[in-house]
């Protein structure tokens, strides 16, 4: 495994070159992530109809939403990383290459769900994850945050 030590440069995240070891099978990891996350969300979903006796069907979009918010920012403000994130070893950085803050956590997950409800930005944002120097989504370029392999020390 590799450490955080390798963490220089004026950005603070580690270069995709100098440092690949924190991009290797990065976009890979964050798709699989994506579905760990989507049966949890999907799960707590189907808690919350069998709760109401199906009638939070109605808002079903709503709910699907405002619950996928609440999940993502409360894991990336604890682990800087979905439990899909943690389960595939790979986390989210700031321009700094530090963790998330709450701050940044919300801001990211609002721009994410943004994303994923105007579907065609959500498409050209996988893209870019396969595609750009340091494996960023359109709303990892807006905050300067990308997701990396988790170092060995954290």
């Amino acid at each position: 495994m590799f450490h955080d030590a390798s963490y220089k440069g004026p950005s603070g995240l580690p270069h995709p070159e100098a440092d690949a070891q924190f991009y290797a099978n990065v976009p890979q990891r964050r798709l699989i992530a994506w579905f760990i996350d989507a049966v949890i969300i999907g799960g707590l979903t189907l808690l919350i109809l069998i709760g109401t006796l199906g009638l939070a069907g109605f808002i079903l979009p709503i709910i699907l939403i405002v619950l996928s918010f609440f999940y993502r920012v409360a894991t990336l403000r604890s682990a800087s990383a979905t439990i899909g994130m943690q389960l595939v070893g790979i986390q989210m950085r700031d321009r700094r290459g530090l963790k998330f803050d709450p701050q940044t956590a919300t801001i990211h997950t609002t721009l994410y769900i943004i994303a994923t409800v105007l579907f065609p930005l959500q498409l050209v944002s996988c893209l870019l994850m396969y595609k750009t120097r340091y494996g960023q989504g359109l709303h990892d370029m807006m905050l300067g945050t990308t997701a990396i392999n988790t170092p060995a020390n954290y």
